[in-house]
């Protein structure tokens, strides 16, 4: 049975195909028959009770350059759609809250991946802090002297903002930096929200794996290697992605923490893994699935499909 899908996600025409998992999923989605519609976040609104969305009919191709086809836009009714892909990229910010509040109103009814109130409840560097005994020390603090306390008692850290992504404003401290006074003066004036304050784990030089897990087991992995003079192992911050597979200990982590995401129906999460340590677990807009498959590892976006059809009963 073919199902009806609309994806919220940033805008299309912007996207890198070659590393985009929303792309991915798109393509097998049209692959199974499955008919495809398209809103930006800005698109999404509520009449009443009824939650609305100004949406185009999509056609997609694996052609750089020529990726997508947008039919004309007209209102739709959001519980006209059997799945939403909930695939916007942070930030983590206001209008992203209240994008899942107006979703939260036809799910279950309409399946939204990953559940808007579990995506809203569970902040990548939040959610991470109920598995202290899978992470590095961290601490979530904007107080001087909380963090130089950690910093005096760990020594080198990393300092991030809480609910960034793509690695934005990753700064590695030494335990005696001078460059620190600075640093937090310019993360207090940037961020009103607390940030994320972790022991620097050296063994980011051989990589920080991408874990994905789809409704609550693994599946596939990607190990994303810094570049030389660079601790973010992002690809987009120029990371280079290597073909890997999972350890003793990164299944634990999994199976720790697989049942709770499969509960909170967050069905496609991508978790970050640095020498045995648990640091993010990604439920917004996880990525990493056209990089496992080009690797030679799975197709994901199959996995993923199957698991949304399961649901849907197809």
């Amino acid at each position: 049975m073919a199902l009806t899908v609309a994806v919220q996600m940033d805008p299309i025409e912007k996207i890198n195909i070659a590393g985009d998992s929303t792309f991915a999923l798109l393509l097998e989605a049209q692959a199974r028959g499955h008919k495809l519609f398209y809103y930006t976040p800005d698109k999404l609104g509520q009449r009443g009770r009824d939650i609305v969305a100004s949406m185009q009919p999509l056609e997609v191709r694996d052609v750089v350059g020529d990726h997508a086809t947008l039919g004309p836009a007209q209102e739709r009714n959001l519980e006209e759609m059997d799945v939403i892909l909930l695939r916007q990229d942070p930030p983590f910010d206001l209008a992203y809250i209240t994008s899942t509040h107006m979703l939260e109103r036809v799910h279950p009814k309409v399946l939204v991946v990953n559940d808007p109130a579990s995506v809203r409840n569970a902040p990548e560097k939040l959610f991470v802090m109920n598995y202290p005994h899978l992470m590095p020390p961290t601490l979530i603090a904007r107080d001087k002297a909380l963090i130089e306390a950690f910093r005096a008692e760990h020594g080198d850290v990393v300092m991030k903002p809480l609910h960034g992504h793509g690695g934005s404003a990753v700064f590695k401290i030494a335990q005696r930096d001078p460059n620190f006074g600075s640093l937090f003066d310019m993360f207090t004036v940037t961020f009103r929200e607390p940030w994320v304050i972790q022991k620097f784990l050296p063994a980011v030089s051989k990589g920080d794996k991408r874990i994905i897990l789809v409704d609550g087991v693994a599946k596939g992995a990607v190990n994303r290697v810094p570049a030389e003079d660079d601790i973010r192992s992002n690809m987009v911050r120029g990371g280079a992605a290597a073909a890997t597979d999972l350890t003793p200990r990164e299944r634990e982590i999994c199976e720790t923490i697989g049942p709770e995401l499969k509960k909170r129906g967050l069905l496609f999460v991508g978790i970050d893994v640095i020498d045995g340590n648990l640091t993010e677990i990604n439920v917004t807009s996880p990525t990493g699935v056209r990089a496992i498959k080009r690797l030679g590892g799975p197709d994901l976006a199959l996995d993923i499909w199957n698991a949304i059809e399961a649901k849907r009963g197809v």
